[in-house]
């Protein structure tokens, strides 16, 4: 099994960042950060004769190491009650991937199993449930198997070290996947 994470906050060091290193302590994994990466916006051409245009961004680059991966941890704050921009700019662009004639997109990603970890600030483990949820409808959509997801609760930088649930959660995810890795 082969791990992928992406990164989606605009903190290098940010607290979703750290909750997820719990998660992967120990673990081989790949991981991409997508601060450091230029995703555009999608030009929504899925009606336009012709299609989707090329477009000269790092999307490709990303999405290819997305299919080499059995299981994907999309670790991220949660922005204004969603999804941070570069991590929404990245999930739109799959409609690209679904009409790309290089490979069969769902059928890649049905293989897969993914994970959520997200950190908020303002009550996320009620309030964070509907980007739960989105991610839950983008991974049916695509056939991807949703793992689990861990929501943990912190503002500033380092405060997810206060959320003794969370590291919890991360700890035992950390033990379900290192049994997977073994086996």
């Amino acid at each position: 099994m082969s791990i992928l994470v992406l990164y989606g906050s605009q903190r290098e060091e940010s607290n979703a960042k750290k909750l997820t290193q719990v998660v992967l302590e120990g673990i081989p994994h790949h991981a991409i950060d997508l601060r450091n990466h230029t995703i555009l916006p999608i030009d929504d051409r899925r009606h336009v004769p012709g299609g989707f245009l090329p477009v000269d961004d790092d999307y490709d680059t990303v999405i290819q190491e997305v299919l080499r991966h059995d299981t994907l941890i999309f670790s991220l704050p949660i922005y204004w009650y969603g999804i941070p921009g570069r991590m929404k700019n990245f999930f739109d662009r799959w409609s690209v991937s679904l009409r790309d004639s290089r490979f069969d997109f769902k059928e890649i990603m049905r293989r897969k199993t993914a994970y959520t970890i997200a950190v908020g600030g303002d009550n996320p483990r009620v309030k964070g449930l509907p980007l739960i949820q989105q991610f839950q409808y983008i991974f049916d959509f695509v056939g991807i198997t949703f793992g689990g997801y861990i929501i943990g609760q912190a503002n500033q930088p380092g405060e997810i070290e206060n959320d003794l649930m969370a590291l919890a959660e991360a700890e035992q995810l950390n033990r379900i996947l290192r049994q997977i890795v073994q086996e």
